[in-house]
């Protein structure tokens, strides 16, 4: 749909054609320039889904987040957790690019039955996108020909289904039409948080970790942060598995933010363990944290 905003005449744009995101989707939601604003100024490219991982006795998504995947764009997976059970069919068409953040069975179950099932299809081979040590335990424990093949040794009709493209830490790469960058975190496993941008709209983050100083520091330098996706896992009450298991308790998230030097951003607790649910949400709302809330699987979120 196009939006025609303060007087703006229809005839001035009957010639533009629709913007198409190389390896993306088409955007569809094109909001045109009012006086004083250009047309790039007013596009709404990011659009975010937690998708769902759990499905009550109808087949309908719940709010229990028992797996991570973002999907951004309806074309590129931020972990995999839930990717291969929660896509429709025109995300599954389009998802080629996929950034692992660590190897925790949460963030990768679903990874290898996403390949299996397209593996017949695939024209192009899945880009999975990690740090070379999550890529080597890709490897050992997972795509190793006992628990699942190692995909990036096949091939189909077309050519080869999958490959691995080893990420810098500290320096920016490209993923489809997004530019991202990845640091350390303070996790059990080697672990990146991410800042990932369009060039207009930015978006952290944090994947799981505990109180962390590289992170901060990336966030803090980004000229403008329009939303913040950061970990809360267990309640107040548990904070000392979340010590040992390096997660965040909204105690201690709380005070982790004030490393937060942005205001007015969107900050989405994610990672919410079903369990404890109402719980950590009740929490979250405690600590009276200016657009702090729980992120809701299978909602999507514009920035």
């Amino acid at each position: 749909m196009v939006h025609f905003v303060d007087g703006e005449s229809p005839q001035k744009y009957r010639d533009t054609e629709p913007i198409l995101n190389t390896r993306c989707r088409l955007v569809s939601d094109i909001y045109w320039p009012g006086p004083g604003k250009t047309l790039q100024q007013s596009w709404k490219l990011v659009r975010i889904e937690l998708l769902p991982s759990t499905f009550d006795d109808r087949g309908v998504a719940t709010l229990d987040q028992r797996l991570t995947c973002f999907l951004v764009d309806d074309c590129v997976a931020v972990d995999a957790g839930s990717i291969g059970i929660a896509l429709s069919d025109e995300q599954r068409s389009k998802v080629r690019d996929i950034i692992v953040t660590h190897p925790h069975m949460d963030h990768i179950a679903s990874l290898p039955i996403f390949i299996d099932d397209l593996y017949p299809t695939l024209q192009e081979p899945l880009r999975v996108y990690a740090t070379q040590e999550v890529v080597d335990l890709l490897e050992r424990d997972v795509f190793n020909w006992n628990v699942y093949p190692r995909f990036s040794d096949l091939k189909n009709d077309y050519g080869p289904v999958m490959e691995y493209v080893p990420i810098p830490i500290g320096r920016p790469f490209s993923v489809a039409h997004l530019n991202v960058i990845a640091v350390p975190v303070n996790h059990i496993v080697p672990t990146v948080g991410l800042i990932v941008s369009d060039g207009q709209t930015s978006i952290a983050f944090s994947s799981d970790t505990a109180e962390t100083e590289e992170f901060w520091k990336l966030v803090n330098a980004v000229k403008h942060l329009d939303a913040l996706l950061i970990e809360a896992s267990f309640p107040n009450g548990m904070a000392k598995l979340a010590e040992v298991s390096r997660h965040f308790t909204p105690a201690t998230l709380g005070q982790e933010l004030k490393k937060l030097t942005h205001n007015g951003m969107d900050i989405m607790a994610v990672h919410i363990k079903p369990s404890y649910r109402a719980e950590i949400i009740k929490q979250l709302d405690e600590l009276r944290i200016p657009n702090l809330r729980a992120m809701e699987p299978g909602k999507i979120y514009n920035w």
